[in-house]
């Protein structure tokens, strides 16, 4: 099967969409096809065997629009020059028609209001001229308007009426009817019959027909405009990808469009640029800004060895980079496609609406139809039984209901991916809603994923213990001997050669230091190196399922070190949020009995399943949903994928497994486990949006229409005239679109909750930082003397830049001084000289 996007041209409304998809389903090999109005493309997903993209392209020709395969060296580019020629094309209509609709209104209702005409439109005998002056009024608002007559009459033709036919068919009603009014008209004064002339000289309504172009054109001018801000958050995503990059070749620099750069090509990145592509650092060392990608709010420490990640800013400090993946191979470029699939993807919420709107317009031309007829037979004016039919034609909106849905899905996807959560599906979107239960897997998930030192107790000194133990562990592979290593080196403490070393699987390590035998292990090695362990305070931390290593020098005890894998600061509020939703939180873990309901107390999560093979996970997810629950699986590993698969909705941990990945209907961009609840309540406001969208859409058409045909005249004498019946169409899809719109306004009141309360070490991590460690920031302001433009501004920015530590630079010409944010305290003797070097002089 291969997934493919195409251009779809000549939709303007959900009844145009629904006959392009019908069109595209029915040929043989297509397995789904989603079309997007919003975004006038449709995600076709097919076997290469029995289709090709020609034949799909031909289909929707066949059905009167026109397909083409999208360019995606080109897509950024291309988006936002169809948008911006669609609102220029609907505005440049837009003003033309009122500009020649207000003299067109002004003739036709001066009568009403006593304003003053020229002679030659008063009174019975210049009726024909009345008239006259009227159509030439009209016809520059049909000109420019004519496509809904090409498209309205074009896909009338075909048999798939469109909301361009309801308003052609309406306007054209009124155009007819006001030419044979003239025609009575001219009859009348021809044979002196003024009494006729009289008949008709006020009924000519073409004044309605430009009014309904006009609020109509206005209508859609609004809602071109508000949809364009509905792929605002894609937009944005392909701004992070910058134009050109600086490789090196044959050590000079040269500067390339990102397009060209290759798979292990050497990339210079400066302060202030934007990576280009997915990479390793191969030399340097800066701090960049993660914040657009992973939702971290303060920069990372990048140096030797390290991964970036495209469309995030290098902030301070060059560094060269070697490139990994390139093109669409990225994370951004892989983050766009998600994105702009999870936009083009239907929820099942949508389905009903999108069988009305594929019989909405028929149903409303026979409605029309039939008004007529029964106002006429009930003895009713022929004017007043065609004004009642247009009313119906031009108040009914297919829009409405087909931008209900799509529109909050593209909001709220692209919400979520602002967030740092990427939603795969709009189904996957509307399926977080209906969540009950939620299966969190333990390590890496839960917890930090590696083991961390948490406990010292030594009989001398926790230092001179961290200094034998790390000595030790020195030349250990384990995973254990890491963690004591990393505490050693955060302590700063030396580490001697140790001689005789010695692995002991299954129970520790010996080697001499300084001509003595020293051990280090569990305590079956203990006591068979006759260490007495019998005053040894262990009992506690091995209940709360940590590791114990025991120390020894010959047979004397020296101390204790607990190792353990620790608990994520964001998981206990996380865990909280989805508790206080009335969510049932479980807990599912291949590792002991014992470390696992120690992890859960201090998580608060009172099912703990332990113990589990990897295969067995997925099972135990089956049996939850054989349980009639709705299942949300949190993992991150090779052996969470299965279960990934199995669950309503799988979700991904950030930096977990490319399987996992895959196997995932949503992937949390970064370790934050407060991304969990947020995704369920975004889904939760997605949803309440799309059915207040849905209930307005099915409330307006229910509502209109009746009143349009005049079901209520008898009995109240309402009635709309086809004026009104116009602009209360408009604006109904107007009204949709914006109440979608709201969302961009979200914010995680979870992560908001958890600031407040100080659950959390630092607000920066409730937004997503990765790393454990919290960085100081130290800001200091300097008066720069000698500035006179924008390149002395660059020089002094540059200068600042290479002090070590210094994190962000923010020079103004205007205050005549430079804001430096680091992580150290900078002598004010290094900034000078620094600002010296460059030319300049420091005033304070």
């Amino acid at each position: 099967m291969k997934k493919q996007k195409f251009n779809v041209t000549g939709m303007t409304c959900a009844a145009c969409q629904a006959h392009v998809e019908k069109a595209v389903s029915k040929l043989d090999g297509v397995k789904t096809v989603n079309v997007n109005l919003i975004l006038n493309n449709m995600l076709v997903e097919y076997d290469e065997k029995k289709l090709n993209e020609k034949t799909i392209c031909d289909a929707v020709a066949k059905a009167g629009y026109g397909a083409y395969l999208e360019d995606k060296k080109k897509q950024g580019d291309k988006k936002e020059t169809v948008e911006e020629k669609d609102i220029y094309s609907m505005k440049k209509r837009l003003i033309i028609s009122i500009c020649f609709l207000l003299p067109l209104m002004y003739v036709a209702m001066h009568h009403m209001f006593h304003l003053p005409v020229p002679s030659c439109l008063h009174g019975t005998q210049n009726a024909l001229y009345f008239c006259i002056v009227q159509l030439v009024l009209l016809i520059p608002i049909l000109v420019v308007n004519r496509s809904y007559f090409t498209n309205g009459y074009k896909r009338l033709l075909k048999l798939s009426p469109n909301m361009d036919s309801l308003i052609a068919l309406g306007s054209t009603a009124s155009i007819l009817y006001g030419i044979f009014a003239m025609i009575q008209i001219n009859i009348g004064l021809k044979n002196g019959d003024m009494a006729l002339v009289d008949r008709y000289r006020m009924d000519v309504y073409f004044e309605s027909a430009g009014m309904i172009l006009t609020l109509v054109t206005l209508g859609k001018f609004f809602e071109t405009k508000s949809k364009g801000k509905t792929h605002d958050a894609i937009q944005k995503l392909m701004d992070l990808s910058p134009q050109t990059a600086i490789i090196i070749k044959n050590n000079q620099e040269v500067e390339v469009k990102v397009e060209e750069i290759q798979k292990e090509d050497f990339l210079l990145i400066k302060p202030g640029f934007k990576i280009p592509v997915d990479g390793v650092v191969v030399e340097g060392a800066s701090w960049v800004d993660q914040a657009s990608i992973t939702g971290e709010s303060v920069p990372v420490s990048k140096s030797m060895g390290d991964t970036v990640i495209s469309g995030t800013v290098n902030q301070t400090g060059s560094f060269k980079m070697k490139a990994t993946k390139v093109g669409e191979d990225t994370t951004l470029s892989q983050i766009i496609k998600v994105v702009e699939e999870a936009s083009s993807s239907k929820a099942p919420i949508a389905k009903l609406a999108d069988k009305v709107a594929s019989v909405f317009v028929p149903i409303v031309i026979f409605i029309s139809i039939i008004t007529f007829i029964i106002w006429i037979s009930v003895g009713q004016s022929f004017e007043f039984a065609l004004g009642m039919a247009i009313s119906v034609l031009v108040i009914a909106c297919p829009c409405a209901l087909g931008l209900a849905t799509p529109v909050a899905i593209m909001v709220g996807t692209g919400k979520a991916s602002e967030n740092g959560i990427l939603i795969k599906s709009a189904e996957s979107l509307e399926l977080l809603h209906q969540i009950d239960t939620v299966v969190l897997d333990k390590t890496g998930t839960i917890t930090e994923g590696k083991p961390v030192v948490t406990d010292i107790i030594s009989e001398t000194s926790e230092k001179e213990l961290l200094h034998i133990a790390a000595s030790l562990e020195e030349k250990s592979e384990h995973p254990l001997a890491k963690a004591i290593l990393e505490k050693a080196k955060e302590n700063q403490v030396e580490i001697i050669e140790t001689t005789a070393f010695e692995s002991i699987p299954g129970k520790g390590v010996r080697a001499t230091m300084q001509n003595e035998m020293y051990f280090a292990g569990n305590r079956t090695l203990m006591e068979e190196s006759k260490v007495n362990l019998k005053d040894v305070k262990d009992q506690a931390l091995l209940a709360s399922g940590k590791t114990v290593i025991y120390f020894a020098k010959e047979k004397t005890f020296l101390g204790l070190i607990a190792v353990a894998d620790t608990v994520k600061n964001t998981s206990i509020p996380a865990i909280q949020a989805l508790k206080n939703n009335h969510l049932n939180v479980v807990m599912l873990t291949g590792d002991n009995e014992v470390v696992a309901k120690a992890i859960a107390k201090e998580v608060g999560i009172e099912n703990v399943v332990a113990e589990v093979l990897p295969q067995d996970k997925e099972k135990e997810v089956k049996k939850l949903q054989e349980e009639g629950r709705k299942v949300l699986f949190v993992g991150d590993g090779i052996n969470d994928s299965p279960a990934l698969a199995r669950a309503d909705v799988g979700m991904a941990i950030g930096g977990g497994t490319d399987i996992a990945i895959d196997s995932a209907d949503v992937v949390l961009m970064n370790q934050n486990m407060l991304a969990i609840p947020t995704a369920i309540e975004l889904s939760k406001k997605v949803i309440a949006n799309i059915k207040m969208n849905l209930f307005w859409a099915f409330f307006y058409n229910s509502i209109g229409i009746p009143i349009a045909a005049g079901v209520f005249y008898k009995a109240f004498g309402l009635k709309l005239s086809p004026m009104i019946g116009a602009a209360a169409m408009s604006m109904s899809s107007v009204c949709v679109v914006t109440n979608a719109l709201r969302l961009r306004k979200y914010k995680s009141s979870v992560v908001k909750d958890a600031s407040e309360k100080n659950v959390v070490k630092s607000e920066a991590y409730v937004l997503g930082v990765k790393e454990e460690k919290e960085m100081n920031e130290f800001v200091k302001t300097i008066g720069v003397e000698g500035m006179m433009c924008e390149h002395c501004q660059k020089h002094v920015t540059d200068a600042l830049s290479k002090i070590e530590g210094v994190m962000k630079v923010e020079v103004s010409l205007e205050n005549k001084n430079a804001v430096i944010t680091s992580t150290k305290e900078i002598e004010n003797s290094e900034i000078e000289s620094v600002i010296k070097e460059a030319g300049y002089e420091v005033t304070k």
